[in-house]
This record gives C-alpha cells, sequence and structure tokens, in this order.
C-alpha cells in the first residue's frame, strides 16, 4: 500500500473508532473530525491516485456522519457496543484487504551505474500483409520500446508502467488474466524508474543490444523488472509487442490490436506452425533497429548500437522465439530464454553452438517431470501416450538446446511467472513464488552476469560466484 492511503485509513478508521467508543451526539466538535477524514479522502485521490480497491476506505468519511447524526447519548447495552465495534472492525478488514492484496506495483531501483531513458517505436514492415485484419492492404504494425543507459539529469518525467492505460489495463486484465477489465485498472497508477525520452548517455557508446520477447498474451514491457535492470547496466533494451498476439498493442493513432489468439493454438505441433510470425517480427526489429543505428532522427541512437553484440532473452513462447532466433539469425550472439518452449525448427543434439542460458521454473518442472502413473484416472488426463508424449518431446528439446556447453538454473519455488511483473500482481493470483522479489534479484544477476560474459567480454568470475552463492539454483554448464 501506498504512503496516503495508510494514513488515510489508519486516521480515518481512528477517528471512526473514537466516535463509537465516545458514543457522542454530532455537534460543533463533530466538525474537525469530519475535515480531517474528508481531507484525507481528497488529498489521496489528488496526489497518489484513487483506485477501486480503495473505495470501502474512501466511504468512512459518509460512515462517519451517518453515525455521528444518528447516534443518541447515553448508556448503550453492552450487545451494542460490541455489535457495532464488530461491524467497524469488519469494514476495516475489508478496507485493509483490498488495496494490501492488489497494490499498485512498484519495483526495486536498478543497481547499475545509469539512470533508465525510455522512448517508443511504430514500425510498419511494408514487406509482409497483416493476416489477422480483413484488409489486405494492411501492413503488419509492430509497438516498439526502447530502454536505454540515460546520461544524468538527461530526463525529467518519469515513465508510468503502461502507456495507454484505459485500454492496456483492460486488454491485461481480460486477455492476460481472464479477469474483468476494471481489475487491474489500478495498474495506471504504477511507475517505473525509466524517464522518458531522456538523453543518451554517452559513457560506452556504441552499447551492445537486447531483444526482448513477451509470452503469449503478454505485453512489451512485463519484465519492466528486468529491462530496466539490464539498461542500467548499460544495454539497449528493445521490447516488442507482438501485434494480435500481445494482450493489446495501442498504435500511435490510438488504434488497438487486441490479442486474437486462436483456441486451437494449443499442441506443440500447433506452436511449431506459429512461431515463424514471430521470428520474422523479431528479423524484422533488429532490421530496424541496424537503420536506427545508422540513422535516427532524433539523433539520440545513431553510432550508439552495437550491432556486433547483439543478444535476445524471452518469456515462454517469447523463450522460444529466443531459441529460433538465436539458432538462425547470425546477428544473435548469445540468447537467455526463461521457462521457455522449444517450438519451432528441431535444434541439433550438438546444441545451438552459441552461449545460452535456459532458466526454469519448479512448476513447469513439476508437470513435465509428472508421471502418468501418478494422474492415471483423472479427468482430462486421456492415455498414457498422450500425456508423455509432449513430455518426451519437451526433455528431448530442452537437451538438445543446451547441449555443448549451455547454462542453465532452476529457482526453488518459482512458478511460470515468476519470470515476468505478473508475479508482484497479487498474492490472490497465485503467480508467483512466496518471495518474487527475491525471484527477480536472482533473474537480474544473472542475466546481467550472462550478458556481461559473452556480450561484453568479461571472465566467467560473476556467473562463478552466483553458483556459489546460490547454491539451490543447481547451475549447469551441459555437455
Amino acid at each position: 500500500m501506498r504512503l496516503l492511503e495508510i494514513g488515510l485509513i489508519a486516521i480515518n478508521f481512528g477517528l471512526l473508532f473514537r466516535a463509537v467508543i465516545a458514543n457522542r451526539k454530532g455537534s460543533k466538535g463533530s466538525i474537525i473530525p469530519l475535515v480531517i477524514a474528508v481531507g484525507l479522502v481528497i488529498a489521496q485521490v489528488v496526489v497518489e491516485g484513487g483506485r477501486w480497491q480503495m473505495i470501502p476506505a474512501y466511504l468512512t468519511p459518509i460512515v462517519l456522519i451517518a453515525f455521528l447524526g444518528k447516534q443518541k447519548e447515553g448508556s448503550r447495552s453492552r450487545t451494542a457496543v460490541t455489535v457495532q465495534v464488530a461491524l467497524l472492525t469488519l469494514f476495516l478488514a475489508v478496507s485493509v484487504a483490498l488495496p494490501a492484496l492488489l497494490p499498485v506495483i512498484s519495483f526495486a531501483k536498478p543497481t547499475g551505474p545509469y539512470p533508465v531513458g525510455t522512448t517508443v517505436f511504430h514500425w510498419v514492415d511494408e514487406r509482409r500483409g497483416e493476416s489477422y485484419t480483413e484488409n489486405p492492404d494492411d501492413k503488419r504494425e509492430l509497438m516498439v520500446q526502447i530502454w536505454y543507459p540515460a546520461a544524468e539529469g538527461g530526463g525529467k518525467k518519469q515513465s508510468p508502467y503502461v502507456q495507454n492505460a484505459s485500454k492496456m489495463t483492460a486488454a491485461i486484465s481480460s486477455k492476460m488474466l481472464g479477469l474483468p477489465a476494471f481489475a487491474f485498472s489500478h495498474l495506471r497508477l504504477a511507475k517505473t524508474h525509466s524517464l522518458l525520452e531522456a538523453k543518451l548517455s554517452d559513457s560506452e557508446s556504441p552499447y551492445p543490444v537486447l531483444i526482448f520477447s513477451h509470452g503469449m498474451n503478454g505485453y512489451r514491457n512485463q519484465n519492466t523488472f528486468q529491462v530496466e535492470e539490464l539498461a542500467s547496466h548499460g544495454y539497449i533494451v528493445v521490447g516488442i509487442d507482438y501485434a494480435y498476439e500481445a494482450a493489446a498493442s495501442v498504435y500511435p493513432d490510438g488504434r488497438a490490436a487486441m490479442s486474437k489468439i486462436g483456441a486451437d493454438l494449443t499442441s506443440n505441433a500447433k506452436y511449431d506452425e506459429h512461431i515463424p510470425l514471430w521470428t520474422d517480427d523479431a528479423t524484422f526489429v533488429l532490421d530496424q533497429v541496424e537503420k536506427l543505428n545508422l540513422n535516427d532522427s532524433t539523433g539520440r541512437f545513431t553510432g550508439k548500437i552495437d550491432m556486433n553484440r547483439v543478444g535476445m532473452f524471452g518469456h515462454s513462447f517469447g523463450g522460444a522465439v529466443t531459441v529460433q532466433m538465436l539458432r538462425k539469425d547470425p546477428r544473435v550472439k548469445a540468447a537467455l530464454s526463461m521457462d521457455g518452449g522449444f517450438y519451432g525448427q528441431p535444434v541439433s543434439d550438438e546444441g545451438l553452438g552459441k552461449p545460452f542460458l535456459m532458466m526454469y521454473s519448479e512448476e513447469t518442472y513439476k508437470k513435465v517431470m509428472t508421471a502418468f502413473d501418478d494422474v492415471a484416472g483423472k479427468t482430462g488426463v486421456g492415455s498414457r501416450e498422450a500425456f508423455e508424449a509432449p513430455r518426451k518431446e519437451y526433455i528431448q528439446r530442452s537437451a538438445h538446446a543446451l547441449a555443448g556447453g549451455g547454462l542453465s538454473i532452476l529457482i526453488p519455488g518459482s512458478k511460470h511467472a515468476s519470470y515476468s511483473d505478473l508475479a508482484l500482481f497479487s498474492p490472490l493470483l497465485g503467480l508467483g513464488s512466496a518471495d518474487p522479489r527475491r525471484d527477480h534479484r536472482i533473474v537480474n544477476e544473472f542475466s546481467v552476469a550472462f550478458f556481461d560474459r559473452y556480450l561484453k567480454g568479461k571472465d566467467d568470475s560473476a556467473l562463478q560466484d552466483l553458483a556459489a552463492r546460490y547454491p539451490e539454483l543447481n547451475y549447469k554448464v551441459n555437455r
């Protein structure tokens, strides 16, 4: 909960309990508590921004007015006092629980030496049509956000977590989480550590570049905890919204490409067929980054991007895209997959031949390693062959991707969404571990160490130190 939210609830409920215990009818002396109660509500809404989770707390001045207006001085029975206090306690519990369990998320301050700047681009691939729209003349349009090392004092306005908030929060709530559109409308209030349109630092120019791919129904900044950390350590990070398969992409003219992922996209075979759309998008974005390096109209990135030091990382289906880009695009020199699948063209049993780090979640590992005999007879399990085939395929593809020196870790207790901001959204969703911020810190430390090793040419001492600090992760160099 935010500071003024805590203050509003603490003081206004203090006034309510005082009124109940004192049992005094409204008088001139009651004006001051009412002014304080109303003033706190107004101050919190104006300064921090109102949200629906705080509605019970916003009603406290009305409850106070109602109590003082109807209260009669004199003795009350013990039962009456007990009932009033119990109801008020229940009201307090609801007022605290809603904003506490559905918080306005915040992010740890990046640990690198640079402030972080951010900017957004709208890129149109004139070579490809848009298969998700009915107009045959439509072209594939992508929204791309870039985070980068900023100069000190090079920007003033703090970037919100989501831009085009009303459309994006509705899409995240409904398309990604399957909840009513208003459920996470308070994401509009979340702030990041990035500064909009900040000046690029010239301390290390040119900078290595990293491409980030979200998962199905994700969004370009779903790993803000990670992209800001990497940018603060001297990386230019490019996040892609995969139009019509992101939760939503909102274009500069206000059009919104909402997710249209088909219900039939469930099997490994379907994912194999589908992955070229995303790898083509990633290839196009890399082409655009090359052009940006040659001639950025703002001058910010011209000559500042080192296209000889390109890495990629992704979550879930975006992790699968990352593996394919490492396999097929010679520009991608190193890659990191966070609990991603292994879809698309098979990887040789000798490995990818390039630096690759796989971060597994315990949740996915348990699903893959579940034996048929443990679930036989349960509804929807099907035959042994149907149950075991995709698991065997995952294990084989995973082994091939890691062969020849691929690196791997598994964070104990982690879930699939632990590798994204979603783990911070609410404990009610069950998307993160008991300590999602620790998981994020581990992800960030390994991400920086990995890309520093293979894109900046540092030795592997940082990776070895992390392996020693976190033995429970079972850090491996796979042969």
